[in-house]
């Protein structure tokens, strides 16, 4: 990538920074606010897509010079429901309570976007949480505060270390970034 075009990360998530670092790319992180919604009817993967997308172009309507830009987004999803980031910790509790003993997907939906052009895709990963006790789900509440989670947990957290039972697919998907798919595009794109 030339030094005429930066590198930014439109994500102020301190997993994703540290994930994207491990990739050895220099870049800045720069976020604009932006609305979490989407049309009804996507599917869950268009989903995170959608709301990546919308990310990115933010962050590139603030630039004065050509950049790629890379933003994500992760949802979690049981049933077709979508379990976003709780609202408070009496929600956080409500969502661990559902995903206790059962498969969910964690989906991430990332864009690349440079050239005024966003390419987007996603990965889904499936997770599966023993049982969990009240007193695990309090414990992990209380002490982590996973309000800034979807799903209410961070899988490289207490929950994800003593709570999960097996994933099948990408664990780094599930912290935020999947880091092995995004290496692949940036280097179909011909942009590392």
């Amino acid at each position: 990538m030339s030094a005429q075009q930066p590198f930014i990360l439109a994500s102020g998530s301190p997993r994703r920074k540290q994930l994207l670092e491990a990739l050895g790319i220099a870049f800045s992180v720069q976020t604009a606010d932006t609305p979490e919604d989407y049309p009804k009817g996507l599917s869950t993967e268009e989903i995170p897509v959608h709301i990546a997308i919308n990310k990115a172009k933010a962050v590139a309507a603030l630039q004065t010079s050509p950049a790629v830009i890379l933003a994500a987004d992760t949802i979690v999803a049981l049933d077709d429901q979508i379990l976003g980031k709780p609202v408070d910790a009496c929600q956080a509790r409500s969502f661990l309570r559902s995903l206790s003993g059962r498969t969910h997907q964690v989906v991430t939906g990332v864009c690349l976007y440079y050239q005024d052009t966003p390419h987007g895709f996603a990965v889904k990963t499936d997770v599966h949480f023993n049982l969990l006790t009240d007193d695990d789900i309090n414990y992990y509440v209380d002490k982590y505060a996973p309000m800034d989670k979807a799903g209410a947990y961070g899988i490289q957290e207490w929950i994800g270390m003593v709570g999960i039972d097996y994933i099948r697919g990408d664990y780094y998907n599930v912290v935020g970034l999947p880091v092995s798919a995004v290496k692949k595009r940036l280097d179909a794109l011909n942009l590392r």
